[in-house]
């Protein structure tokens, strides 16, 4: 029988905690925070720490300045602490860090730097005058041959 190591075992339980953890905070968030500056959050992902001591939870916000919201939810991090030990069943819940998820953003941003290219480079393709382009030439100038042969 093999021996599996202590850090391969260990990785898919933190796995599962993480993804736990994501779906039990995301309901808590959602029903004990009422503040307004909050806004809409998605929790994007979770990063459990090997000995599940830690928990680093990335989020975005919709209609809420990411200040105000990384305020609100580091304030409430120990209040939903216990909840969330409760709702995985750990004796120990992790000590939660929240984290803006910029990707979603900057994946925004640079698809609409994309589109501005597409756009850019079709109006100046558009502008081009199809009698200076030499490939449009007229087939019966070509130098008197017969296209036959």
């Amino acid at each position: 029988m093999a021996t599996r190591s202590k850090s391969s075992k260990a990785f898919p339980r933190s796995r599962r905690v993480a993804q736990q953890i994501q779906r039990a905070l995301s309901e808590l968030i959602r029903r004990e925070i009422r503040d307004p500056r909050l806004g809409m959050v998605t929790l994007t992902e979770v990063r459990v720490s090997s000995d599940l001591s830690y928990a680093t939870v990335y989020y975005s916000v919709l209609n809420a300045k990411p200040e105000e919201a990384q305020a609100v939810l580091e304030s409430a991090a120990e209040i939903l602490r216990g909840p969330l030990g409760r709702a995985l069943g750990l004796r120990h819940a992790p000590e939660l860090r929240f984290v803006v998820d910029e990707l979603i953003e900057s994946g925004a941003r640079l698809s609409a730097l994309i589109n501005q290219a597409v756009q850019d480079d079709a109006a100046r393709h558009g502008d081009d005058d199809p009698d200076e382009n030499p490939d449009d030439a007229d087939p019966s100038s070509d130098g008197g041959r017969d296209p036959a042969r």
